[in-house]
């Protein structure tokens, strides 16, 4: 199975789907964000098209104030690649999200499973005092916190709560777990070099706010409030443009650091998966998969 994955903004989705095209495949999305429902421009969804020209699986799945993780992205995941294999077409795994790739592809650890209290009642000490969480797992599990971006509440919260409910740090269970590949793949990255994503990131972003990115977050934060979801890239800026915390003119120039910084930590991420392709371009893609 092939899947290509990468920095946002390198040009995955449209690869993807140029392939998906030629060889009538089918596409499993491996985004953590794209799984939400009304969330579409700031997530760069597929158009209703292209959705409708290849299908397109693991899109639009929960709303945004509803529970969502890599365990059900995995269980979800393995359904859509059974079912498009039944039907004789190929699965194309494509996204962004480190995470779920490497819970599709090599597992999950054993860990306990959520505990909403006890998510509730650390998310409410962090909005109390932002960046208390982080030290909080500094201090008990320095390994995990220095992979964790401190604005990560999702990973941050879930590193503390299964260190609270198990008594041992996050990183102790990572470290015992032996993994088998569950679903076999061949995995390539597109990477193009920072000279090349940063006028492809600014355009995307241009191209998001056009679209109507405030509006949609506008509508969201009505609908839902300020669930977690909308922490994300893009939409964090335009929460905060829409609460005078940003001026107009500062909001474009905001999403794009933000945007920069994420495509630095997802290209660190695949940098430590174990065997994976790196690529520069399509072409240098296309040829190490073999569909040059």
């Amino acid at each position: 199975m092939l899947a290509i994955v990468g920095p946002t903004a390198s040009g995955k989705s449209a690869l993807a789907l140029r392939i998906a095209r030629a060889s009538g495949g089918e596409i499993v999305a491996c985004d953590s964000m794209q799984v939400y429902r009304g969330l579409d421009i700031g997530t760069a969804k597929p158009s209703a098209a292209e959705r409708a020209e290849v299908a397109h699986h693991l899109v639009d799945v929960v709303d945004p104030d509803q529970p969502f993780s890599a365990a059900r992205y995995v269980e979800l995941a393995d359904r859509a690649i059974a079912e498009v294999r039944a039907r004789g077409r190929e699965p194309i795994v494509c996204g962004g999200t480190g995470l779920y790739l490497r819970a599709l592809r090599w597992g999950l650890i054993e860990a306990p499973p959520r505990d909403e209290r006890l998510r509730a009642r650390l998310m409410e000490e962090e909005l109390r005092a932002p960046g208390s969480l982080h030290a909080q797992l500094a201090a008990v599990d320095p390994a995990s916190a220095s992979k964790i971006a401190p604005r990560d509440r999702v990973r941050v919260i879930r590193a503390l709560e299964v260190f609270q409910l198990t008594g041992r740090p996050l990183s102790a269970h990572h470290a015992g777990h032996a993994p088998s590949e569950r679903q076999p793949m061949k995995v390539a990255v597109l990477s193009p070099p920072p000279s090349e994503l940063e006028p492809r990131i600014v355009a995307r972003t241009r191209a998001m706010l056009a679209a109507g990115l405030v509006d949609e977050t506008r509508r969201a934060i009505a609908r839902y409030g300020e669930v977690v979801p909308l922490q994300a890239v893009g939409y964090r800026e335009a929460a905060a443009f829409l609460d005078g915390k940003l001026a107009e003119s500062e909001l474009e120039p905001a999403i794009v650091r933000s945007t920069r910084r994420y495509a630095r930590r997802q290209r660190t991420w695949f940098k430590k998966e174990r065997e994976v392709l790196f690529c520069p371009d399509e072409a240098a893609l296309l040829a190490a998969v073999g569909l040059s």
